[in-house]
Formats: C-alpha cells, structure tokens, sequence
C-alpha cells in the first residue's frame, strides 16, 4: 500500500465520522515515518506494508492479552486488529513459500544448511511471507 493510498482512506474515515478507524490508520502512518526517519529514507510502499505488519502483530498481542474481564476493552482491540487487517499485505502460504524456496534457492537446498537457506530467502520474501512459517518450511526442507 502507498502512502497517498493510506492517507485518503484515514480522510475518507474522518470525513465519514469514524473518528476510531481514522486513529488506527494514523497510528499506522506514524510507524511509517518513524521507520523511516530511522532509515534516512522515504516513507516506501515496503515500509507501509512493515509498518502495517508492525502494528498488526501488536493489535493481535493486545487481543490476546486481554482479560475475559475487559470485555470493553478487549473489544476495542479486536475492531483495530480487524481495521489494520484490512490493510495489511496477504501472506503467502507454506506451499507458495516452499515453491518459491525450491525455485530461486536450488543450491542452497542442496547444502541441507538452514542457515544458508535462510539468509538466501529472506531477502526474497520479506514482507510478502510470515517469518515463523519461512522458518517451518526451511527446517522441514533440512530434514
């Protein structure tokens, strides 16, 4: 997602009264920019997508921190993990990433090193794969 792209749905939100749904797309923007001030670089299409990941994975910690008590609360965190999802990157699955490990890594898979493994295909699937399941799929490949 770009930043052009992200900022007209937060005024879309504004404008349309969902003062909630403007706030998390904000926050969102914001981890952008600090990321990218923290990088000496603009605010790119992959820092948006890191930054939605981000704030993504801290949403899906808050709804799973939650005590059954706060239902108010634990409410609030589920509507800002289901808006920040919205936007976030689809991920592909373990099949789509063993085909893409198979395809560009062929001599790395040889060696049967994960680490070798890993350090190739990180690069190729950052930001499009969820780390813990590259790993699952490179340790099964070692086997």
């Amino acid at each position: 997602m770009r930043e052009d792209e992200l900022r007209a749905k937060m005024v879309e939100a504004w404008k349309g009264g969902d003062k909630f749904r403007k706030d998390v797309l904000s926050s969102i923007l914001s981890t952008a920019k600090k990321v990218a001030i923290d990088e000496k670089s603009e605010v790119t299409e992959d820092i948006i997508n890191r930054s939605i990941q981000k704030e993504l994975k801290t949403a899906k910690e808050q709804v799973d921190d939650c005590p059954e008590s706060r239902i108010d609360l634990k409410e609030e965190y589920i509507n800002r993990y289901n808006i920040i999802n919205e936007f976030a990157p689809k991920m592909l699955s373990k099949d789509e990433i063993k085909n893409i490990i198979i395809e560009k890594c062929s001599a790395e898979i040889e060696s049967k090193n994960k680490g070798l493994i890993m350090k190739a295909v990180m690069p190729i699937l950052k930001g499009i794969a969820n780390g813990k399941d590259i790993n699952d799929v490179v340790t099964e490949m070692c086997k």
